[in-house]
């Protein structure tokens, strides 16, 4: 048996070659044109049975993605703090996305999941978490991460002396190593959007644990930074003045959720949007951001903008008849269309829209006659010599004040218009963002401000709406009081998702029922994705840089594999 199998080989090479030396030369018999005929037939033959067998295959072929390319992106300004401590303008939290990585982070459809943390335990009071990391993390310079990096970042958050933007965040809370993969934080006391906190991006102690709080924000690290994210920074244009105009990123192999797709990110850097449409018109950039453009997405932005009312400085707003005929009088729809072309939604509470409350409010046909007759009703009178409204010897007008943004400056005007046709003389005054926030809002100048709330995703409106929170550094520029909405404030802190939906729908019947601000509009956040760049998903937007979330999982090209390679 076994001698016959051992001939086997020869035999079948034997026959072959008798029966193809057999087939040749019949077709060498053949005349000129029919040796063409029979060529082009056993051509055909063989090119039906490749084909054939390959769509065979195909039928049990996945598509998967595949690694390769990338895109460029422009951005209006240039970085300065790409520090997840620091970071303070929407480019500088870009590239703080891209180049590091938080406990915690956010999957393509916006839920939190565990990033750097394997997983994570809560203690049964609310107040103790206890994150487990991954094995074998690293930094983008190939150092281990480990819980002292992790208890590091967050020391470094809490110290006054920084003064990071993150401070509020992680006020209160002790953080401690357990061991080398290991992390605990005790809150002072229940707060369940703690896990979004948790996606601050950890920077790596041991190329800061000897940097001062002065020396800090002019490190050589707050352009060229180390992190653990799903991307490296490689290179860093500048020109001769030092200004920084491009940034190219490649993918970190070491990422915790895999190596990215794309193989690289390039920024450029433009002064203003009129720069950056050139660009993209020019083809010099394949994607940006906040301009409409025939291949833009939208997506619902959480920013809430009003006119909020100072009473402090102009005590004809304590009068909630006022309030009220000022908000009933503005056209949201004028609004929308000045500043943001249309892209955006009309708002009449301090709730943005896509959080499971319903904020739609009818509107009346003839917005003007309803707001004179709610002040008519108020025992306010339209003197039609001085064309004001007066009440007990005094005049109903205002000054609004906002930032010096052709936005605002859209909007602010638009808001003028309603109101002037209602009667109500309407000066603006636009002022630079920083002088805005330090001089106006921090000490509370202004009897009318057109302001944008950044709510975020967890919607914790506690900062906004809660009476503790009226002076600064608090956020409740309103000047608002009432202790239903503090405990509802309160009690959502510590609610399930659930649970809050209810409270939420609640606390804004309240706020917008009392007409503490002329709540206007939440702008549409607008993406122009990068062109054959696959998988991006947009949900609800609270920062520019929330359009990353999942991009290492964004690709441009693909694979055929058998379902077993598969994942």
């Amino acid at each position: 048996m076994t001698g016959w199998l051992t001939k086997l080989p020869a035999f079948i090479d034997r026959t072959w070659k008798n029966s193809f030396g057999r087939l040749l030369g019949y077709i060498d018999s053949l005349s000129p044109g029919d040796r063409v005929i029979a060529y082009t037939l056993g051509t055909l033959v063989l090119i039906s049975g490749f084909w054939g067998l390959y769509s065979i295959e195909r039928l049990f072929l996945v598509e998967v993605s595949a690694r390769g390319g990338g895109f460029t992106e422009g951005v209006v300004g240039s970085p300065r703090f790409v520090n997840p401590l620091l970071a303070i303008s929407d480019t500088d939290r870009d590239l703080v996305a891209l180049s590091f990585a938080g406990l915690m982070g956010r999957a393509p459809d916006g839920s939190l999941i565990p990033v750097l943390a394997e997983r994570y335990e809560l203690s049964e009071d609310g107040k103790v978490y206890t994150f487990y990391l991954r094995e074998n993390l690293r930094f983008s310079d190939g150092t281990p991460l480990t819980s002292e990096d992790v208890v590091f970042t967050v020391k470094k958050a809490q110290d006054p002396g920084l003064k990071s933007p993150r401070l509020s965040d992680w006020s209160g809370v002790l953080v401690e190593s357990i061991d080398a993969r290991t992390v605990q934080f005790t809150l002072p006391k229940e707060y369940s959007f703690f896990l979004e906190d948790a996606t601050l991006g950890i920077i790596p102690a041991h190329l800061f644990k000897d940097v001062s709080n002065e020396e800090f924000p002019f490190s050589p690290l707050m352009t060229r930074p180390v992190g653990a994210g799903p991307f490296r920074v490689s290179n860093v244009q500048q020109d001769k003045d030092g200004v920084i105009e491009e940034y190219t990123l490649k993918a970190f192999s070491g990422y915790a959720l895999s190596r990215p797709f794309l193989d690289e990110v390039r920024f450029r850097f433009y002064p203003n949007t009129e720069a950056l449409s050139r660009a993209y018109e020019s083809g010099r950039i394949d994607s940006l951001y906040g301009i409409a453009t025939n291949r833009a997405v939208r997506a619902p932005y959480s920013r809430v903008f009003g006119v909020f009312f100072n009473y402090n400085q102009n005590n004809v707003f304590a009068r909630e008849e006022v309030r009220e005929a000022l908000s009933v009088a503005v056209d949201r729809t004028r609004v929308i269309e000045s500043a943001l072309s249309g892209f955006g939604t009309p708002l009449w509470g301090p709730v943005p829209p896509g959080v499971g409350v319903e904020t739609y409010v009818e509107e009346p046909e003839d917005r003007i006659a309803a707001a004179a007759e709610i002040l008519e009703d108020g025992g306010w009178e339209y003197d039609e010599e001085t064309f004001l409204w007066t009440r007990d010897g005094a005049t109903l007008s205002l000054t609004i004040k906002t930032s010096n943004v052709s936005e605002l400056k859209a909007a602010s005007e638009a808001v003028r218009e309603s109101l002037e046709e209602l009667g109500v003389p309407v000066s603006i005054e636009y002022y630079e963002p920083g002088d805005l926030a330090q001089n106006v809002i921090r000490p509370r100048r202004y009897e009318a401000l057109l302001f944008g709330m950044v709510v975020g995703r967890d919607t914790d409106l506690y900062a906004f709406w809660h009476s503790g929170e009226r002076t600064d550094p608090g956020l409740n520029i309103a000047l608002y009081t009432n202790s239903s909405v503090d405990t509802l404030l309160e009690e959502i802190r510590t609610g399930t998702r659930e649970e809050n939906e209810g409270k939420l729908a609640r606390l804004n019947e309240i706020v917008s029922g009392e007409y503490p601000a002329i709540f206007t509009h939440v702008p549409d956040f607008l993406y122009t994705v990068p062109k054959h760049v696959n998988n991006i998903i947009l949900t609800r937007i609270s920062a520019p840089s929330d359009r990353f979330q999942g991009i290492h999982a964004w690709y441009r090209y693909t694979e055929h594999v058998w379902p077993v390679f598969a994942n």
